[in-house]
């Protein structure tokens, strides 16, 4: 495959020409030259890219992603960083879930005002305290799903 421009870089991949300079001044891509004013970058820049994409899409900063790339441009993902990763990522999950389960049960609730249920005031301290996704855990419905 011939060497690309930043513009064909940047349609391939769907990254704006300006994020693909800031990846480069980064460090993150390198271009190999230029044809006219135009960046080139080899053809495996889009695999770099997918890369740097996912890395984004699972939460990892730029710093972090740019730790998985030895000095030689190789993939050098620290197994360990994933590991906590997705950790993490399952504690956000939890948090969440707990969260969606609490405001389904604030629209199902039959008190007669959100004020008068118990479950929905611990839901507010937990909001008001910032623990809401810590403590929302301790908010989800008894069996039977009536409001205490």
């Amino acid at each position: 495959m011939r060497d690309l421009d930043i513009t064909e870089v940047a349609r391939r991949s769907g990254v704006p020409a300006s994020t693909l300079r800031f990846y480069e001044e980064k460090g993150l891509i390198a271009s190999i030259g230029r044809r006219g004013l135009r960046r080139l970058f080899d053809p495996g820049v889009l695999e770099r890219l997918a890369l740097i994409a996912l890395g984004r899409a699972a939460g990892f900063s730029l710093d972090e992603i740019a730790l998985m790339f030895a000095p030689d441009g190789r993939t050098r993902i620290d197994r360990q960083m994933l590991t906590a990763k997705a950790e993490e990522l399952d504690r956000t999950i939890r948090e969440l879930s707990a969260l969606r389960d609490s405001l389904r049960h604030a629209a199902a609730c039959p008190a007669p005002s959100h004020m008068e249920c118990p479950t929905f005031r611990r839901i507010l301290r937990a909001a008001a305290s910032g623990a809401i996704g810590a403590r929302t855990k301790k908010h989800q419905l008894p069996s039977g799903g009536r409001c205490r």
